[in-house]
């Protein structure tokens, strides 16, 4: 009998948990060919989230915890997640039940009878979403495709149903900086597509602020491409060559028309363009140099203080 790990990264989510609980246990009840394990990861939760867990796990075998020192962030989350699960298929969702449980046979099917090593999903709308939010998603998106070899789906959730050879292949990535929705993309395998219409969260508040999504979009570009290098070394010679026009052009002017103090406003526009590119290119080197910089020093990903068997 195969048997479904399911990773559930949670931080304060007292709130969904009970709800998620009787969903996902629902949806086991109908797989009955199948083993199931929950493994809910409390990523330094402030509110009785891990009081939650802990009950639940006195009340069914079948659930499992790791509760974090502190928060590591829901990477960290989904990599232990990924870690400490022992199903011979993995699947990730959130606990807020934007990732409806209700597919998960249809997922489930997809691997074994069509011979696919992962189900992903994605939104087909952002339905509840600001559209200042939309509107960078899909940008992000679009340029995330463009600049780097990972396949990331506009609309792509973190949910998906995985075969433990694929889930092997991602937890050989140790890297610290993580980026899950790329590594997911990056380390291939044959994947289907499940669209479905946005789920707002049943409970609680989104931890996901407009800044937090603008910062991990960073994250994202910077873990799987290097274009942006790039592009701050195009600009540094366009602008040596600018330069390099500018001095002949005012050599030549002072021989011919003499050294006139006028143009010191337009002088003083040059030096904020060029010092603003400057500072812009060495921002971008100073992206790079601090993920190499957090790589080397070897932390953990995370830090466990607690489990079910503690």
């Amino acid at each position: 009998m195969n048997k479904i790990s399911i990773v559930v990264p949670c931080y304060n989510e007292q709130e969904s948990l009970p709800l998620f609980y009787k969903e996902i246990t629902k949806v086991a009840e109908e797989m009955k060919k199948v083993k199931f394990e929950f493994i809910f990861i409390n990523d330094g939760s402030k509110d009785n989230t891990l009081n939650s867990l802990r009950d639940l796990s006195k009340k069914d075998k079948r659930v499992r915890y790791v509760s974090f020192s502190r928060n590591f962030g829901k990477e960290a989350a989904i990599y232990a997640g990924l870690k400490n699960s022992t199903g011979d298929f993995v699947a990730v969702m959130d606990a807020d039940l934007q990732d409806p449980p209700a597919l998960l046979p249809e997922m489930y099917q997809a691997i074994v009878d069509e011979g696919y090593d992962s189900v992903a999903t994605r939104r087909v709308t952002r339905k509840g979403e600001p559209p200042i939010r939309s509107f960078f998603a899909r940008l992000f998106y679009k340029l995330i495709n463009k600049i780097s070899n990972a396949d990331i789906v506009d609309g792509a959730r973190d949910y998906r149903l995985m075969t433990r050879q694929m889930v092997e292949a991602i937890l050989s990535m140790q890297e610290y900086n993580r980026f899950s929705k790329g590594i997911f993309g990056w380390v291939g395998f044959n994947t289907k597509w499940i669209a479905y219409e946005n789920v707002e969260r049943v409970a609680g508040e989104t931890k996901w602020s407009f800044w937090k999504l603008f910062l991990y979009s960073i994250e994202g570009i910077v873990a799987f491409s290097t274009l942006p290098l790039t592009i701050a070394s195009i600009l540094g010679i366009i602008f040596c060559f600018i330069a390099f026009v500018m001095i002949l052009f005012i050599i030549i002017r002072t021989l011919i028309f003499g050294d006139p103090t006028s143009g010191w406003p337009s002088l003083v526009c040059i030096i904020f363009l060029v010092s603003g590119v400057q500072l812009f290119c060495m921002g971008i080197i100073g992206q790079y140099l601090s993920k190499t910089y957090l790589e080397t020093k070897k932390r953990p990903i995370y830090i466990v203080k607690e489990t079910e068997k503690d």
